[in-house]
């Protein structure tokens, strides 16, 4: 079987694995090697990920920009505005729960650096632009092609996009694993493996049991808006959950969605809508998930976790996701560069959250897909097309 038949989180699992068995007893010089090639790594992803904003943002605008009508505002509102709150709600219960969750670990020396063996040697390559401007430069990008119908332009954007998706699948997903190896074989040499497992743990336990709290509440808001059985909605929408975490994917969901989707009532011309544009822009799921593994990070680094930051970092965040669904890992890709900028976090961070985002990937993409049928039946309840009286007397009703 070759390798890239072999999914990412296996991969990265192996890599973890042998990371700390390598790391515990490996020769000072392959440890040096290893930390080495992740310094190079680390300022390969700081160059791309402003051109992953660039690209994947300014495209999505540019489409999602030439449709119009109440209905692509309110779907985009509902859409982002469940980002924020469900990224809010993983900062809340972060606060609350992992402070005393890992009282009796040394937070301090997780992300100390101090003992870490030094590279061979460093290569500087600094990004074009920072993130702010990243996305400032998208919106006018997708804005004027959009507006001003700039063909040339939009082709430009649109193949940034596939070069920039072609050096992710080839160059950075395949080499995530070995950044991760490297990782583990410098906390291990450190001794600070123990600690981070421990935090692995802890963080996996609670964003699971958040992902369903945020299938709950999503659900029972739209119950309350279609008056429908907000229950049964959720179990009309599970063929497309597990579908999502087989495939850690929701574009390559989208079928199933919108199948379950019009099983729950929704017109097919609003289902056809709102889904395909849900899996780009609606991230729930990913989103809480990658706000509580920051949360959990600052605080084992000593670093500021108060809500002003974590409320920049949050929208700044659920704007830098847009269209990275299409790419495996791509939003903790996108999510790098306010990781970086608005959070401060280093190489070592960056690369725990990789892992940690990776290790439940498919439960953030199920809770992401899921959530769709929900801003959906919202969605329909507005702007449905009435049967007229005459449909009425000649339609079968069940």
């Amino acid at each position: 079987m070759k390798l890239t038949n072999i999914g990412l989180l296996p991969r990265v699992l192996v890599a973890i694995v042998a990371g700390i068995g390598i790391g515990a007893i490996a020769p000072e010089w392959l440890e040096r090697l290893a930390i080495t090639v992740n310094g190079l790594f680390g300022q390969l992803l700081g160059f791309i990920v402003p051109l992953i904003i660039v690209a994947f943002v300014a495209d999505a605008i540019a489409s999602i920009g030439r449709s119009v009508g109440k209905i692509l505002l309110v779907t985009v509102a509902l859409a982002f505005g469940d980002t924020i709150l469900a990224a809010t709600l993983g900062y809340g219960v972060g606060e609350w729960l992992f402070p005393s969750y890992m009282s009796s670990i040394n937070l301090a020396s997780v992300t100390d650096s101090t003992d870490a063996l030094a590279p061979y040697f460093t290569i500087s390559i600094p990004p074009i632009f920072g993130v702010m401007s990243a996305l400032v430069l998208s919106f006018i990008l997708g804005l004027c092609i959009s507006r001003l119908n700039l063909t040339t332009l939009s082709s430009v954007v649109s193949e940034l996009r596939q070069a920039v998706e072609s050096v992710i699948k080839r160059v950075v997903i395949p080499l995530l694993p070995v950044y991760v190896f490297g990782i583990f074989v410098d906390m291990t040499y450190t001794g600070k493996v123990l600690e981070i497992m421990q935090v692995f743990a802890t963080i996996i336990v609670v964003i699971f049991v958040l992902h369903l709290g945020i299938l709950l509440y999503e659900y029972v808001a739209a119950g309350l808006v279609s008056g429908r059985n907000p229950l049964r909605a959720l179990r009309t929408m599970l063929p497309a959950y597990f579908t999502a975490l087989g495939t850690s994917s929701s574009a390559a969901t989208i079928p199933v969605t919108l199948r379950q989707v019009q099983k729950l009532g929704v017109d097919d011309e609003i289902s056809s809508f709102t889904v395909p544009l849900c899996a780009t822009i609606h991230m729930s799921g990913s989103a809480m998930k990658i706000v509580c593994c920051a949360v959990a990070l600052c605080m084992a680094g000593g670093m500021p976790h108060d809500f002003g930051t974590f409320l920049h970092f949050i929208i700044v965040l659920s704007l830098c996701m847009v269209a990275a669904p299409g790419v495996p890992g791509g939003c903790i890709m996108a999510a790098l560069a306010p990781l970086a900028s608005i959070l401060g976090f280093n190489a070592e961070q960056q690369a725990l959250m990789i892992a940690l985002y990776i290790a439940m990937d498919s439960f953030g993409t199920a809770c992401n897909v899921t959530g769709d049928g929900a801003i959906a039946l919202v969605v329909n309840r507005f702007f449905a097309r009435r049967p007229s009286p005459e449909s009425i007397n000649t339609t079968n009703i069940k």
